[in-house]
């Protein structure tokens, strides 16, 4: 079915990612259509556009540029946009890889959503099922809540709220031998840069983690989850 699955990864500092992502696409036999979404002060901007020229003939993949918003501002920005257009919306992070399996990975999310409103992840082999990393929805989720994570947290936190919204819908499906590897220094799979030192920083850490307890705790997990039932219901 064309236009049924998006894949958004917000990417900087990383061009490299590009080509090893597509070669997963390959490798997988994933068909989805694959968006890059690359800031324009992005200091490795001219090896990104290299790799978009590239890739021009690729029907599956594209690239978007635009002012950096950090990693939920851009995901929110273009998951927005694609809402109106794709039945399914996944994200990952410049530093997933989805592997091979018996059956490739975009299929079965398909096959997970396509039962109504819902949420799906799988196995990154670092926090596995305890944090949705790389995660999947139905669309209707973005359209209904206007966002696919609350845009007070810039880059930490967001996975635990998709589990916070699947739980509350009672519509999460957690798949452990769907493996979208994360590729993080803190399981020694790739070396700390510039984005791992500013996304994992103290500071960053206690911005992102009081934004989440505050969502959570103070009205504003309690009002989406209200919005979130009533689509299920709906449906």
């Amino acid at each position: 079915m064309a236009d049924d699955l998006l894949v958004i990864i917000p990417t900087r500092g990383r061009p490299g990612a590009v080509p090893e992502i597509v070669q997963a696409w390959d490798e997988t036999g994933a068909t989805a259509d694959l968006l890059f979404a690359v800031d324009t002060d992005d200091p490795e901007l001219a090896a990104y556009k290299k790799h978009a020229a590239a890739l021009k003939a690729d029907g599956r993949v594209r690239f978007t540029f635009g002012k950096r918003r950090r990693l939920v501002g851009t995901l929110n920005q273009q998951a927005v946009k694609a809402a109106k257009q794709y039945r399914f919306l996944a994200f990952l992070g410049d530093d997933h890889r989805p592997r091979p399996a018996d059956k490739p990975w975009d299929a079965r999310i398909r096959e997970c959503l396509s039962g109504g409103p819902g949420i799906v992840y799988g196995n990154d082999l670092l926090q596995g099922e305890a944090m949705a990393t790389a995660v999947a929805m139905t669309s209707d989720i973005v359209q209904t809540l206007g966002c696919m994570a609350p845009a007070a947290m810039e880059h930490l936190c967001v996975d635990l709220v998709w589990l916070d919204w699947g739980k509350g819908m009672q519509r999460i499906t957690y798949l452990d031998d769907m493996v979208i590897e994360h590729l993080h220094p803190a399981n020694g799979k790739a070396e700390t840069d510039a984005g791992y030192e500013e996304a994992n920083s103290s500071e960053q850490v206690a911005k992102d983690s009081a934004a989440y307890y505050d969502y959570r705790d103070n009205g504003g997990l309690a009002a989406d989850l209200e919005k979130l039932r009533a689509l299920v219901e709906e449906a």
